[in-house]
């Protein structure tokens, strides 16, 4: 069995550019590793689902289970995802059960803010996107309190991210 690691944090933080490299580095020494990102998953499976608190738990509790069904046939389900409530990653953890890592990208928001990578933030801070989560009183982002493994992707680039989570990876 696979393990699962649920990278969770803010948009822009890095999540899927940590997620992409690690599986490189990870097939360079013979795992077999699947990336579940949250944008893609949602613009294709799950379509249906928009960013109420609902939507958002039930995103999260579907791909945990394609999470947990594909780590049967693979060494690393890697899932860049906001998964911003700490309910819903507790409920992710026990569907997926010890294979569960929860792998917090710590970066605080003014810099994923000036980072804006897909222009959310600017939308969001306009009034052109509502419940954007970290900006909305509604959609608050809830930090992890103990993930099994945390990186500041403010203070270190993307090869030592890489480095502490491989150091840190069964």
């Amino acid at each position: 069995m696979g393990k699962v690691v649920w990278f969770t944090g803010l948009s822009g933080s890095g999540k899927t550019t940590i997620a992409l490299e690690l599986k490189k580095q990870l097939e360079n020494s013979g795992k077999i590793v699947e990336i579940l990102d949250g944008d893609v998953v949602r613009e294709t499976l799950h379509k249906n689902l928009g960013f109420s608190r609902e939507d958002i738990r039930e995103n999260n509790r579907l791909i945990a289970g394609l999470a947990k069904e594909l780590s049967s046939k693979t060494d690393y389900i890697l899932v860049p995802i906001i998964s911003p409530y700490k309910e819903d990653r507790a409920m992710v953890r026990k569907i997926i059960g010890d294979d569960f890592i929860e792998l917090f990208v710590n970066t605080p928001l003014q810099k994923c803010i000036n980072r804006d990578v897909k222009g959310l933030y600017k939308k969001a801070l306009a009034g052109e996107i509502d419940d954007f989560i970290g900006i909305a009183e509604s959609n608050p982002y809830q930090p992890p309190n103990n993930p099994e493994i945390e990186i500041f992707t403010a203070n270190q680039n993307l090869q030592d991210s890489v480095k502490q989570i491989l150091e840190k990876l069964p």
